[in-house]
C-alpha cells in the first residue's frame, strides 16, 4: 500500500485534471492539508494549557494544608496557653484564720406563767430585781450556747430583726351572709334599676311581664360579678335584666371581721307593662 501524506496536496491536481477546477470541491481539497496542521497544533495548544492548570491546582493545594497545618499549631499552642491560665485562676485562696469570738452563755428572757406553788421548782421562781442585778447569767433575746466563762466575755448580740407575722389574707370564698350586708351607694337598687331599664320590644309586643331573679356577688372592691339569671319568664327580659345589672355602679361591700370579703347577693328586676 502506498503511503498517503497529509500534508502533500499534489493528489488533488491529478483528481481534478481537467475537471472545473472552481467548484468548491476542489478548494476544499487543496486546503486539508493546512487544515491538518493547524488541528494538531491546537490540540497540543490545549493539552499544554490543561497541564499547566492542573499543575497550577495541585501547587495551591498543596500550599493550602501548609497553611491549615500552621493554623492548627497555632490554635493548639493558643489553647494550651489559656488552660494554663486557667489552672492559675483556679488555685485555691487560703485565708487567714479568724481569731474566735469569745461569748458568754445567755439565756431567753420568757414572760412569767402563773402557776401554784406546789408546781414551782426552786430555780424557776420569779427573781427580784436585786436577785436579777446579782446573777452571772446573761438574759437575751434568745438562748445562746456560749463558749467561755470569762466575765470579760460579751452577750451575742440579735444582728437580725424579728420579722412580724404578715397578715393572712382574707378567705377567698363567697360567703351567703355576712355580718355586715353590702349596701347599694345609690340608695334603693330596684328603683334604680327600674330607672335604667328598657323594656324589651319583643316582650312588649306579646305582652310578656314577670319578675327576673338575677344573682351576683359584690366584690371586696364593691364591683359587680358573676351576674346570672336564677329565674325568669322570658328569655328578651333574662338578657336586659342581665344588662342593667352589670351597668351598676359599685356597691359598698359586705363586711366580715371588719374585714371587706365577697358576699352573694339576689335582687329581682320587674318588668310591667303600662296600662
Amino acid at each position: 500500500m502506498a503511503k498517503i501524506d497529509l500534508i502533500d496536496n499534489s493528489w488533488v491536481d491529478l483528481v481534478f485534471e481537467g475537471k472545473n477546477q472552481a467548484y468548491g470541491a476542489y478548494q476544499l481539497r487543496k486546503n486539508t492539508g493546512k487544515r491538518n496542521l493547524w488541528s494538531i497544533f491546537i490540540m497540543l495548544i490545549a493539552a499544554a494549557l490543561i497541564a499547566a492548570v492542573v499543575g497550577a491546582n495541585a501547587i495551591i493545594s498543596a500550599a493550602g494544608e501548609g497553611d491549615v497545618d500552621i493554623s492548627a499549631d497555632v490554635n493548639l499552642s493558643s489553647l494550651a496557653e489559656k488552660e494554663a491560665k486557667m489552672e492559675e485562676e483556679k488555685a485555691p485562696v487560703i485565708e487567714e484564720a479568724k481569731p474566735v469570738e469569745q461569748v458568754k452563755s445567755s439565756i431567753k428572757f420568757v414572760p412569767p406563767v402563773v402557776k401554784e406553788d406546789k408546781d414551782v421548782k426552786e430555780d424557776k421562781e420569779l427573781k427580784s430585781q436585786d436577785e436579777l442585778a446579782e446573777t452571772k447569767t446573761a438574759i437575751g433575746a434568745f438562748t445562746v450556747e456560749g463558749n467561755t466563762d470569762d466575765a470579760d466575755a460579751h452577750v451575742l448580740q440579735a444582728t437580725e430583726e424579728i420579722k412580724k407575722e404578715e397578715p393572712k389574707p382574707v378567705e377567698d370564698k363567697i360567703f351567703d351572709v355576712v355580718e355586715q350586708a353590702p349596701t347599694f351607694k345609690e340608695g334603693d337598687v330596684r328603683s334604680w334599676l327600674a330607672n335604667h331599664m328598657q323594656y324589651p320590644p319583643v316582650a312588649a309586643e306579646n305582652g310578656i311581664e314577670g319578675t327576673v331573679v338575677v344573682g351576683f356577688v359584690v366584690e371586696r372592691d364593691g364591683s359587680i360579678s358573676n351576674v346570672n339569671v336564677l329565674r325568669s319568664p322570658d328569655p328578651s327580659l333574662s338578657k336586659e335584666a342581665v344588662r342593667v345589672v352589670k351597668s351598676m355602679p359599685k356597691w359598698n361591700p359586705g363586711m366580715q371581721n371588719g374585714s371587706p370579703v365577697r358576699v352573694k347577693y339576689n335582687v329581682p328586676v320587674k318588668f310591667k307593662l303600662q296600662q
